[in-house]
C-alpha cells in the first residue's frame, strides 16, 4: 500500500463527515477478540487518541490479526463510519489488513498499565509510543514552532551559531573538549595541541551568544535556537549535559527592552501551544500536575514583577526566620532555586524578573552599571522551575570591556574579533538565553528534565 494517501488517526477522528474508503497505518495499542471479530485500537503518533478498527473474520488478514499483540504495526483499509460507542465519533470497519511488523507479546516492554518514568527512561527507543511521551514529543514540536513563528513575525533573522568553538562564553570552565588526538597523546602542551585538528583546544559550545552578537551588530535582530553543552557534573532534576537554548540578540536595545521581549515571548509561545495542543496538555494537567492550568493562567494573566536584585535579597532576608532555606542569602551571593521559587510562588505569587545583579557573580560581557558594583543583567523566574531566562545588556564600551576581561584574567587577544564590534561602530545591544527544556518543564508540569528530552545526556548516561 502506498503511503501517499494515508489518512492519519488525527484526521480520521477530527473529520466532520465520513471520509468513505481510507487506509491508516500505525501501531496496535490494544486488541480485543470477540466471536468472529477483533477490535483494534490503533495509534500512529498524530494525536493522543486511538482509532478503533473493527476486523471481522471475512476480512483478508484476519488470521494474522488474531496472532498479533500490543506493539505490532499494521496497515488497514476500510470504511470510515460513525461510531456507535462513546468517546469518539468515528471508527474504521476494515476491508483489508496487512501486518507490517509483529511484536512478541512476551518481550514487548510496553503493556496496558502505567510504567514508571525511571523504567521508561531505560527504553527511550519505545517510550514515545506511550500516551505521556507521545504527547510530550508533540508539545515539544509545537513549542519549537511557536518560537520560530514569534521571531519571524517580529522581524528577527534565524542564524546558525557554531557548535564547535575555541572559547568559553560563560567563563565557568564547564566545557566538553573535542579532539582527534589519541587519548594517550592528549596533552595541554601547545606543541602537542598543534597536531590536533584545529591546532588549538576545541570545545562544544555552551552558548551561541557571542556569535549572535556579531550578527545582531550587522542585521539588527537575530536569534539562535540550537543545542548547547555543559560539562557540569550535576545529577539534579534540572540539569542536563546537552540541552537546547533560544538566544535572541538585539542591536540598539537596552535591558528594559529585552525584559519586555522575554515576557512577551514567553506569553506568546505558551498561548500558542495551548491553542494548538490542548488535548496533549490536558493529559499532563490530569495525571502529572493538577495545578498546571492555574500556573499557565498565572503567567498569561499577570504582568511580570520587575525586582532589583538588592530588593530581592531584602525580601528573602526578611523571611529568613520564618522560612528555612538550605542555602544562605546575602548581598553578593547568587540566588538559588529555592530562593527564586519563594519569590515567585509565595511572596509575589506571579512571575518575577530580577535585575541588576552584583558584578562579581556575572560574566565579563554584561554592561557595568554607573555605580560599578552591579551589571545590567536579568533573570526571569517562573513558578515551580525558577529561572528560565538569563540575559543582559552587553558591554558596548571598549575600554570598560577590556578592563573587565583583564580583571578576570582572560586572554584578551583571543577575543579580538569580539572587541572589533566595539571598535568599529559600537552600539548598545542586549540579549538573553531561554532554556527550552526548562520552559517545557513548566509548560507540562514535568519535574525532571530527563523526561522532556527525548534522549537525555546526564552524568554517566550516554545511551542511544
Amino acid at each position: 500500500m502506498s503511503t501517499n494517501n494515508r489518512t492519519t488517526v488525527a484526521e480520521a477522528l477530527a473529520a466532520r463527515q465520513s471520509l468513505e474508503n481510507i487506509f491508516i497505518q500505525g501501531w496496535i495499542r490494544t486488541k480485543r477478540d470477540s466471536k468472529g471479530f477483533s477490535f483494534l485500537e490503533i495509534n500512529d503518533g498524530s494525536c493522543l487518541k486511538n482509532l478503533q478498527v473493527i476486523v471481522d473474520q471475512k476480512v483478508p488478514g484476519y488470521k494474522q490479526v488474531q496472532e498479533l499483540g500490543t506493539g505490532a504495526s499494521v496497515s488497514v483499509s476500510g470504511r470510515h463510519v460513525e461510531s456507535p460507542g462513546k468517546g469518539q465519533n468515528w471508527e474504521l470497519q476494515a476491508d483489508r489488513v496487512e501486518v507490517l511488523g509483529a511484536a512478541d507479546p512476551e518481550t514487548y516492554p510496553l503493556q496496558k498499565k502505567r510504567h514508571s518514568d525511571e523504567f521508561l527512561r531505560s527504553i527511550a527507543q519505545l517510550r514515545p509510543r506511550t500516551n505521556k511521551y507521545g504527547a510530550m514529543a508533540r508539545i515539544r514540536s509545537e513549542l519549537s514552532f511557536a518560537f520560530h513563528h514569534y521571531f519571524h513575525e517580529h522581524g528577527y533573522y534565524y542564524i546558525h551559531s557554531p557548535v564547535l568553538t575555541g572559547l568559553d562564553c560563560e567563563g565557568a570552565g564547564e566545557l566538553f573538549r573535542v579532539t582527534c588526538l589519541d587519548p594517550d597523546q592528549y596533552s595541554a602542551d601547545p606543541q602537542v595541541m598543534a597536531e590536533d585538528f584545529f591546532g588549538q583546544p576545541a570545545y562544544l559550545t555552551v552558548s551561541g551568544q557571542l556569535t549572535a552578537e556579531v550578527m545582531a551588530c550587522s542585521l539588527g535582530k537575530v536569534y539562535t535556537f540550537g543545542p548547547t553543552f555543559r560539562a557540569e557534573n550535576s545529577n539534579t532534576p534540572r540539569h542536563a549535559a546537552e540541552f537546547w537554548m533560544i538566544e535572541p540578540e538585539v542591536a540598539f536595545a537596552d535591558l528594559g527592552d529585552i525584559i519586555d521581549l522575554a515576557e512577551d515571548l514567553i506569553k506568546s509561545v505558551i498561548a500558542g501551544v495551548r491553542k494548538n495542543r490542548q488535548e496533549d496538555l490536558d493529559l499532563f494537567a490530569r495525571f502529572v500536575d493538577k495545578e498546571l492550568n492555574r500556573n499557565l493562567d498565572n503567567v498569561l494573566d499577570n504582568e511580570f514583577v520587575r525586582l532589583p536584585y538588592e530588593e530581592a535579597v531584602a525580601v528573602l532576608k526578611e523571611v529568613r526566620g520564618k522560612k528555612k532555606f538550605e542555602y544562605p542569602v546575602d548581598l553578593g551571593t547568587d540566588l538559588q532555586t529555592e530562593h527564586e521559587r519563594y519569590l515567585v510562588e509565595e511572596h509575589f505569587q506571579k512571575p518575577v524578573v530580577v535585575y541588576d545583579y552584583p558584578t562579581q557573580i556575572k560574566p565579563f560581557y554584561m554592561r557595568v552599571n554607573e555605580r560599578g558594583n552591579t551589571v545590567a543583567a536579568m533573570d526571569v523566574l517562573l513558578p515551580r522551575v525558577g529561572e528560565v531566562v538569563g540575559g543582559s545588556q552587553r558591554e558596548e564600551r571598549l575600554e570598560v570591556l577590556q578592563e573587565r576581561m583583564q580583571d578576570l584574567g582572560m586572554r584578551v587577544e583571543d577575543y579580538s574579533w569580539y572587541l572589533d564590534l566595539r571598535r568599529f561602530g559600537t552600539v548598545p545591544h542586549s540579549g538573553f538565553g531561554l532554556g527550552f527544556e526548562r520552559l517545557l518543564m513548566f509548560l507540562t508540569g514535568v519535574h525532571n528534565i530527563r523526561d522532556v528530552l527525548p534522549f537525555p545526556r546526564t552524568p554517566k548516561h550516554l545511551q542511544f
